[in-house]
């Protein structure tokens, strides 16, 4: 029998209309997406809620849609915010900067960005694309993609950190990003020699999606602080932290609980069940979170999660059972260090993918790191397959723009052709496109 929430979980979801129907059968199914949008937002109103939103305490919101569509949501004001100050303030390798009253740079997506510029839209005397979403947090980012940050760009996001930093005594500042933003910062300011103009920060977190391990040590090897893994999300709030010098999870779960469901069996990726009441206008009962993880021993315990690996539905079907974006990344960072971003690119050896604009680093980078040089073709490396059958293109980037050599290349075409069963080639690029979202996808079907 599935797990079922608890007597007081109960008592505090009964009036709900989405739930009275689980309520009255004794038995909670899980909760998926669609169902928190049908009907919305008559099947989440009772009399609390109605009163909440006519008194300013409760307010309608949309989800970033960086992981998913975009989901309409009722919360209270700044609900996210304080639950990163609350884990800010608590967690023992951050709350230094905390209590000395650091401000938060945030470097992550446009998306992110143009969200809190339209939060503060609705302010009375409001500045048009303010970026400050509260006296605490500024955010950075104006471009989609980190890649097309030029020079000047650069140097006004630096010039903004040294703003912040010169404001408080010490110059401490908390810098809150995603490690792929960060990255693309480190590499330009590398090629552009403007290390003196970047202050270092007191403690950092990357978060809004998986960091792979390559960029996590590039961080931790560049900035001489704390830096801590994140996982949360819009509705639910942050749910664990890392340990910088361990790797392992600590659970936030205030007013949260967790169950892990299997993925498929013994593959040993597990499926993210949350139930949360943190939000009181909008609990979460049994809420499948679309995020995976793998535990220590490949058990269903969730005190026992070691890795958050990626998304559900982005899953990679093999002869094996399902691959998940950590267990590529694993193999990835086995074989080097210099690999920076990757996508595995699924083909069919009926169609086979051709050189084109995408396959050509046709994009022209300046500066020593592979930032705006001239244009270079891509090196694919390794052999083709039978008609019909499926293959893969494993595309990749480096941190030196170098591709990797005929040794850790090959080494590399083994490792994923072990983990896919799929046959593969191995294609070195000085770029790679990032999502809408502002996200970059580790996985892409055939057109």
């Amino acid at each position: 029998m599935s797990p079922q929430p608890s007597p007081d979980v109960v008592d505090r979801v009964r009036d709900i209309p989405l739930y009275r129907a689980s309520v009255a059968r004794g038995d909670f199914p899980i909760l998926e997406k669609p169902e928190i949008a049908r009907d919305f937002p008559d099947n989440w109103m009772t009399p609390r809620l109605a009163d909440a939103l006519e008194a300013g305490e409760a307010e309608y919101v949309m989800s970033t849609g960086t992981n998913h569509a975009r989901m309409q949501l009722i919360r209270p004001p700044y609900f996210l915010l304080r639950s990163y100050y609350r884990l800010w303030s608590e967690h023992p390798d951050l709350r230094a900067t905390w209590e000395s009253g650091a401000a938060r740079i945030s470097l992550t997506t446009v998306l992110a960005t143009e969200h809190v510029a339209r939060v503060n839209s609705g302010k009375p005397g409001a500045t048009p694309g303010e970026r400050w979403l509260d006296g605490r947090t500024l955010y950075l980012n104006r471009t989609l993609d980190p890649a097309d940050w030029d020079r000047a760009e650069v140097r006004r996001m630096l010039a903004e950190i040294r703003d912040v930093s010169r404001a408080h005594p010490v110059g401490a500042y908390h810098l809150d990003c995603s490690g792929y933003h960060l990255a693309h910062l480190v590499r330009k300011v590398d090629a552009w020699g403007l290390w003196d103009e970047f202050p270092r920060p007191g403690s950092i977190v990357h978060a809004y999606e998986y960091t792979p391990s390559n960029v996590r040590a590039l961080l931790r090897e560049r900035f001489g602080c704390p830096v801590v893994d994140l996982f949360g999300s819009t509705e639910l709030g942050y749910l664990y932290s890392s340990d910088p010098r361990t790797g392992r999870y600590r659970p936030h779960l205030d007013d949260m609980s967790v169950e892990l469901i299997p993925v498929a069996p013994g593959s040993g990726i597990q499926s993210l069940i949350v139930t949360s009441l943190r939000n009181p206008y909008m609990p979460l009962v049994r809420y499948r979170s679309g995020d995976c993880v793998r535990t220590l021993d490949g058990s269903s315990d969730p005190t026992r999660i070691d890795v958050f690996c990626g998304r559900e539905k982005e899953l990679l079907p093999t002869p094996h059972g399902p691959v998940a974006q950590a267990d590529l990344d694993a193999r990835i960072t086995a074989v080097s260090r210099r690999v920076f971003l990757h996508q595995l690119r699924l083909t069919s050896a009926a169609s086979p993918a051709r050189p084109g604009p995408e396959s050509v680093n046709a994009r022209s980078l300046s500066g020593p790191s592979g930032i705006r040089a001239a244009a270079v073709p891509t090196h694919p490396v390794g052999s083709a397959a039978a008609p019909g059958e499926t293959r893969a293109a494993l595309h990749y980037t480096t941190f030196d723009g170098a591709p990797l050599d005929a040794t850790e290349a090959a080494d590399l075409l083994a490792q994923v052709r072990a983990l896919t069963g799929r046959d593969c080639t191995l294609v070195h690029r000085t770029h790679l496109p990032i999502g809408r979202s502002g996200k970059y996808a580790w996985l892409a079907g055939p057109s």
